[in-house]
């Protein structure tokens, strides 16, 4: 007979970055969820940053693959004359606005840190309050692809140009024992004919290499095998990204629950 319950230990979650990769999210939510893991805190960086929100805000992993179907990259697509970037950002903000159905950061359920990048000064941005839209449109915006976002005086781009998987931010932020998810990046190998295609490119490499090592900083890793020919582009193959990611949470949660002791 057990005289005391055993005390569930509070967890972090990191959510990594990815693009059309980082929809792998939902998959991992999807197990986590089921599983009952104490979410604690999540952190999230660019893709991670808009799923992480609309967790932590109470949308479901269900109903953010339903508006993950009726996505295509077209729906993003506001090209301006270049100043700072090849795409506005105005459709990139509505459809975010879209998804978190204008919730704020007062709405979270779980506490929720999104990591953007001050450009001009090359430090990490934290935020866990503000304006929740332009925040996470902030980390989500690639420079040269997107405008940036000025916030509070500060130019701010993807929080993955620093933290690609932004585990060390969560270490900083509380003891909790910390799951990072990597989506991985898909670096291409071959002739490269514009702008976009270098721009891309130089993220994959960058990101790549930031991923070795940051996420080795969690307690546990969920690595996501997604094949390769699926890009940061590739939203059209929503449904077999995010049950990529429910496989490689399956693999996982059976060792998290032991170290967590649930």
């Amino acid at each position: 007979m057990r005289l005391f319950a055993k005390k569930k230990k509070a967890v972090t979650l990191v959510l990594g970055g990815g693009s059309a990769r980082g929809i792998a999210h939902i998959g991992v939510l999807r197990v986590l969820e089921r599983e009952g893991l104490p979410i604690s805190l999540i952190v999230g960086t660019s893709m991670g940053a808009l799923v992480g929100a609309a967790y932590a805000t109470g949308i479901t992993p269900d109903q953010m693959q339903q508006r993950a179907a009726g996505f295509t990259l077209k729906k993003l697509l506001d090209p301006t004359v270049p100043k700072m970037g090849l795409l506005a950002g105005d459709k990139l903000e509505l459809i975010i606005k879209d998804l978190l159905d204008s919730r704020t950061f007062a709405d979270c359920r779980i506490p929720l840190a999104v990591v953007t990048t001050d450009i001009e000064k090359a430090e990490e941005i934290v935020y866990t309050k503000g304006d929740l839209v332009k925040v996470v449109r902030a980390s989500c915006s690639w420079p040269g692809i997107f405008n940036p976002v000025r916030i509070d005086g500060r130019l701010l781009v993807d929080g993955g140009i620093k933290h690609s998987v932004p585990t060390r931010i969560a270490r900083q932020m509380g003891d909790a024992y910390t799951i990072a998810v990597d989506v991985g990046f898909c670096v291409k190998r071959g002739r490269i004919d514009n702008i976009f295609q270098m721009i891309v490119q130089s993220f994959q490499i960058t990101g790549e290499e930031l991923n070795r090592y940051q996420s080795e900083e969690a307690d546990a890793v969920i690595k996501v095998d997604l094949p390769d020919d699926i890009d940061q582009t590739a939203f059209h193959r929503y449904s077999e990204i995010i049950e990529k990611g429910r496989q490689a949470a399956e693999r996982r949660i059976g060792q998290i629950k032991k170290e967590l002791k649930l």
